[in-house]
């Protein structure tokens, strides 16, 4: 068996791995980054990247099929391997191979392939093959999708967020189990693009709104185009000439459906449970709760560091490479380590409408002095686009007027969201957004609209309290 001495060793090579490495390899060359099955980052192989493809040809069949209104007549036929067989050479062509060439100027002897689990403290067994001792360790192991095991029985229809971009042609039906970014962001592409789709939910909860009217339009406004059970549970699943669920509604009703296949959609596990923490000293931690410092991203008990899915918020793209670079400046500067300043909270799901989270939620914020802004998601320009569905709240300080969050359901929600963003960053009141100018006729006209109503409500309220 071959043995490694390092001063530092990352376990995991995905975005927050490759953040982390590129801070350490600057400063040393003692590091070893361990990689457990094919390099690409989730990002690029089988998340952000691959399903924006999808969802583009999803748009394009959308537009060309509802076209009618614009008075366009077409006829649109979708060729499913065709599309499958573009996205898969976009992904692994542009995107898997930016991310591969990097990887391969990486030294080879920085590289190690396998799973890493913890033997001891400040020890590492890589497969069978290669032991590893390091001084300190940076965990960025990513997640993989969960899957109860109630669906066991049809494991050979079932299709995950890691997989579903695999398949040589589309399906004529599909069941897509769950309700957040994931499950609707394919499912609804999937759907536009021919595929018979039935969305199963639990709990009724859309994507991560936290306002009960956000929550109420976006279903309402999804429900529109998509057949959705928002909330019940899958009783049990068989394969009989197909893949059969049977679900029961929140009001007891219990139906059975066949598809010919099944996305279950309902979160990713991080895999931090592969690890085996108590042998590294950790007896605290669980796969599940790992007990790290979230401000300082380390385990108090040792010179372990833990960075991107591998902690229990899963994370987006800019969160987790930014947390592998910080986990990776606090192992280099250990003991002395700085706490981590994240950036304003931005969360954008590219369904249609496009549903955002700005800075601190509704549900953050409720029991706060605040003001509530809000409006429909229909400007002039969305009247322009045919798109005048959603919703855009604004949540504003009472007493200053300082934006602090935002919750947004419509279409092109990703840049209103983008400006919120940088108002919130800069700690922006909704009077000195308002001097920005607006030019007529764009989106941006909405959330003027909007902060002008925010602050009418917050001066009204100010004048009626009584004089000190």
């Amino acid at each position: 068996m071959k043995t490694i001495s390092v001063e530092y060793a990352i376990i995991g090579a995905g975005t927050a791995g490759l953040g982390a490495y590129s801070v350490i390899s600057r400063q040393t060359s003692s590091v070893v980054m361990v990689q457990d099955g094919p390099y690409g980052t989730t990002c690029a192989r089988v998340g952000c990247m691959p399903s924006k493809l999808l969802i583009t040809a999803a748009e394009h069949a959308h537009a060309a099929t509802t076209s009618d209104f614009f008075g366009i007549k077409t006829e649109v036929q979708v060729d499913g391997p065709a599309v499958l067989k573009r996205l898969r050479r976009e992904r692994d062509e542009r995107f898997v191979g930016r991310n591969l060439s990097y990887v391969a100027k990486i030294p080879a002897e920085h590289k190690v392939e396998g799973r890493a689990k913890f033997i001891a403290p400040g020890k590492l067994l890589v497969d069978e093959h290669t032991e590893i001792h390091a001084e300190k360790v940076i965990i960025a192991v990513g997640s993989r999708p969960t899957i109860d095991p109630i669906f066991d029985p049809i494991s050979d229809q079932l299709l995950t967020s890691d997989t579903v971009f695999e398949i040589e042609d589309l399906p004529e039906s599909i069941a897509v189990i769950g309700l957040g970014v994931i499950a609707l962001e394919l499912g609804q592409a999937l759907h536009r693009l021919g595929v018979k789709t039935t969305f199963f939910g639990r709990s009724g909860r859309v994507a991560s709104l936290t306002h009960p009217d956000m929550q109420r339009e976006a279903l309402e406004t999804l429900s529109d185009e998509l057949e959705i059970h928002p909330r019940g549970k899958v009783l049990r699943s068989w394969n009989d000439n197909g893949a059969w669920i049977e679900y029961q509604t929140d009001s007891g009703e219990t139906f059975t459906r066949c598809f010919e296949r099944v996305l279950v959609a309902t979160g990713r596990t991080n895999n931090v449970d592969r690890l085996d923490l108590q042998a590294a000293g950790l007896s605290e931690s669980t796969a599940a709760h790992p007990s790290f410092d979230s401000n300082l991203l380390n385990f108090p008990q040792a010179p372990v560091f833990i960075a991107g899915d591998a902690s229990e918020t899963l994370t987006v793209w800019h969160q987790a490479f930014d947390e592998g670079r910080a986990a990776a400046n606090n192992a280099l500067s250990y003991p002395q380590m700085k706490q981590v300043e994240p950036r304003t909270s931005l969360s954008i799901f590219f369904t249609d409408p496009q549903i955002a989270l700005v800075g601190q939620s509704y549900a953050q914020l409720k029991e706060k002095s605040i003001i509530v802004a809000e409006s429909g998601f229909d400007s002039p320009r969305h009247w322009v686009w045919n798109k005048p569905k959603g919703r855009l709240q604004v949540y504003l300080d009472q007493t200053s007027g300082k934006i602090l969050g935002a919750e947004l359901l419509g279409y092109q929600a990703e840049h209103l969201a983008h400006t919120l963003a940088l108002a919130i960053t800069h700690e922006m009141t909704a009077e000195q957004v308002l001097q920005m100018p607006i030019y007529h006729p764009t989106a941006e006209e909405l959330l003027r609209d909007v902060l002008l109503s925010g602050e009418k409500q917050r001066r009204k309220k100010a004048s009626s309290r009584p004089a000190a």
